[in-house]
């Protein structure tokens, strides 16, 4: 199989290929809140409202990546008003940023739970490749967003501000129980995986070579 295919122009931005990832990323992302449904009650019911954005990471990333993919199908080039462009962007650099560092973060909690003795089950498969095709495929269409590095970096600020609510009012996802004596490395982990973030969307966006990607097979 040639690799290089799979990353093209002509193959990620097929209607084909688009319709598809719209079937895998919309009920994807209802349920990724459906997953969330304890969590979000329990901080309705003990927390203050404006915590609540801030408790489903997974989803949210994935609401702005399908958000920002389908604005791309819809409208391939960048809009004449400013504002529009800085508001698309934003939202494509969300998309991007938060799809990676979720994809790898939930992975890699996973794999860290069944290091210390949690017991896999097919869930946890489940979520691990789903949340690393998340990350594969974000980066694959980083470059054909229209997102600049002031939008990435306002991106990569709402994550790290993210992070700081999560790990200071306690609403981050929920762990497996063997983690929570760890939780320091924890959040050393997540607040060091956006910055890892970030520098991948960047070289996705920015630092990918199109027309060696897009030339003739």
């Amino acid at each position: 199989m040639n690799w290089r295919w799979l990353q093209s122009r002509q193959f990620l931005l097929h209607p084909g290929i688009l319709t598809l990832m719209m079937i895998v990323y919309v009920p994807g992302t209802i349920y990724g809140y459906y997953w969330y449904k304890d969590q979000l009650i329990d901080v309705f019911e003990k927390q203050p409202l404006w915590q609540l954005p801030f408790v489903p990471d997974s989803p949210t990333a994935s609401l702005f990546f399908t958000i920002a993919l389908l604005w791309l199908w819809i409208s391939p080039q960048r809009s004449a008003r400013v504002g529009v462009n800085y508001f698309r962007g934003i939202i494509e650099a969300l998309g991007v940023l938060t799809s990676v560092k979720y994809g790898v973060w939930a992975t890699a909690v996973i794999i860290a739970g069944q290091a210390q003795g949690d017991v896999l089950v097919w869930e946890h498969w489940m979520l691990m490749i789903g949340h690393m095709a998340m990350a594969v495929v974000a980066l694959f269409y980083a470059r054909f967003f229209t997102f600049g590095g002031l939008a990435l970096l306002t991106a990569a600020a709402w994550t790290f501000l993210n992070d700081t609510i999560d790990y200071t009012y306690e609403v981050f996802p929920y762990l497996p129980t063997q983690l929570y004596d760890d939780l320091t490395y924890v959040c050393i982990f997540t607040f060091f995986l956006t910055g890892v973030s970030l520098v991948s969307a960047a070289l996705a966006k920015f630092a990918v070579n199109d027309k060696a990607l897009d030339k003739p097979f």
